[in-house]
């Protein structure tokens, strides 16, 4: 068996200064059709482009995404962005305010109470006194698990024990357990030494234990709700300023640490001089959060100056691209999930920092005479946490995206190498077809010089044969005249 071999020129790729030169041959064996070869190259050829059309498919989105990590903001864009800061921060200065906890107390305390009162009445009270409403509602919702720590020296007291019975707290872990006590007929308590305890219901608890899973079911959870609100103003006898439940944080913070290894860190010890001597429950986690709420206006009113102008120029500037609505491409005007708003932000948010942090520093610097513990205390009462932490979620989106543009250019440089060894084994396959084809013409030139061998051959022999003819005709010229007199001249008169 023979095989031939068709060398193919080679093909020379020179990028910067790297030169790379790839040679290519078609190998067959002697009994292989020209067909087979042919049929071959095609396949390849076919298989190669589509791997150039999917790579362009993936090149387009690629470029897609690294446009969207790209900031394209302008110098209006940062114009805009630093003006929003300073009017945010003008916001913050005269209107918000130092943080003022007594401020936000009151506000809790009436928002509380409130809520206490309303529940009362729609739960039939008709009276008008805040210890009236929480005596009520204690009468018609008590808890299984309300004085049960009594008498067991465990560690637990009369102002800790809401902090300690996990079943006081207002999380769906304190629903949990509330649940729980109504099928194991136990408290749940955690003391301040982080001693988990579970005490069994005494007779007159087990009186607030459903009989079956539904009532068990209704007990621990609507019973449970209507309990807290009756803790939340503190006792009938220190309504509106005895300890309530602790708040979601601080109830958060307890259940954490009930984990082993958490609860012999001091933490369950901490929460408690916190809960019991900072006298910080619900009232004064609400308290903060109205605070950082004040604070939280100027951040807001930031948010939305510079994304509607973003949305807005941007809108205006498709409209005048597309002639009207209804070709708009929204994806471009929409104010969220791209670089140019994110650096926007970055740019508002820094510069309501910056108007915030210089303000509370010369307010506390006129405040504390030159007392640097009491500059520390006005500067922290000045500071607007909710913009620092703004700020720090903006710089985190703007370098993360820019973290993964990076990431992206690099797989389109990988992608743009695989489509250019593509595009030349696409080259390779189109000159092995060439070449195919040209052994073809080959073949077929050959075999018309063969035909024209035999054609010519074939016209000599024909020629040769007339002359014969016309030789013997003349030679036979007298014998025809005498056997057929006039016959010559007939036939010359013919073919004149």
């Amino acid at each position: 068996m023979h095989a031939s071999v068709i060398d193919l020129p080679a093909i020379k790729v020179d990028h910067r200064d790297i030169e790379v030169q790839y040679s290519f041959s078609i190998s067959h064996a002697a009994q292989r059709s020209a067909n087979d070869i042919s049929a071959e190259i095609q396949t390849g050829l076919e298989r190669v482009e589509r791997e150039i059309l999917a790579g362009d498919d993936q090149a387009a989105l690629l470029d897609q995404e690294i446009d969207r990590l790209t900031n394209h903001a302008d110098k209006v864009d940062n114009l805009v962005a630093v003006g929003s800061g300073l009017l945010a921060g003008l916001v913050d200065i005269f209107w918000v305010g130092e943080f003022d906890f007594q401020r936000g107390k009151a506000w809790s305390n009436r928002t509380v109470n409130d809520f206490v009162m309303k529940t009362a009445k729609a739960q039939g009270y008709t009276g008008d006194r805040l210890d009236g409403a929480i005596k009520h509602l204690e009468g018609k919702f008590p808890s299984p698990t309300d004085n049960i720590w009594k008498g067991k020296d465990i560690g637990v007291s009369a102002k800790s024990h809401h902090l300690d019975d996990l079943a006081h707290h207002p999380t769906p872990l304190g629903l949990f357990f509330s649940i729980l006590t109504q099928f194991t007929k136990k408290g749940y308590f955690q003391n301040g030494d982080g001693s988990f305890l579970p005490i069994s219901i005494d007779e007159k608890g087990l009186e607030l234990i459903g009989t079956d899973i539904p009532s068990k079911i209704f007990c621990g959870t609507v019973n449970w709700f209507f309990h807290l609100v009756s803790d939340m103003s503190g006792s009938n006898k220190t309504a509106g300023v005895g300890m309530g439940i602790p708040g979601p944080i601080v109830s958060l913070l307890k259940e954490l640490s009930a984990i082993p290894g958490l609860n012999k860190t001091g933490l369950p010890q901490k929460l408690k001089e916190v809960f019991v001597k900072e006298r910080f429950d619900l009232r004064s986690e609400m308290a903060v959060m109205h605070e950082l709420g004040r604070q939280a206006m100027p951040v807001l009113l930031n948010e939305v100056l510079v994304r509607a102008f973003y949305f807005i120029r941007r809108l205006v500037a498709e409209v005048k691209a597309k002639g009207s609505f209804q070709n708009i491409e929204w994806k471009r005007t929409l104010p969220w999930n791209n670089r140019t708003i994110a650096r926007m932000l970055t740019i508002a948010t820094g510069t309501f920092t910056a108007v915030d942090l210089a303000d509370a520093a010369i307010r506390a610097g006129m405040k504390s005479g030159g007392n640097m513990a009491t500059f520390g205390v006005q500067l922290a009462l000045r500071v607007n946490f909710v913009g620092i932490g703004r700020f720090a979620f903006a710089v985190y989106s703007d370098v993360s995206m820019g973290a993964q543009r990076g990431s992206l250019r690099d797989d389109r440089i990988a992608l743009l190498s695989q489509q250019l060894h593509s595009q030349s084994a696409k080259v390779s396959y189109m000159q092995g077809d060439m070449w195919q084809a040209a052994a073809h013409t080959e073949s077929a030139l050959h075999g018309a010089e063969q035909m024209m061998q035999q054609a010519i051959e074939v016209s000599v022999s024909a020629w040769n044969a007339d002359r014969a003819s016309l030789r013997r005709i003349g030679e036979m010229k007298p014998n025809l005249d005498h056997h057929n007199p006039g016959l010559v001249l007939d036939i010359r008169d013919i073919l004149a």
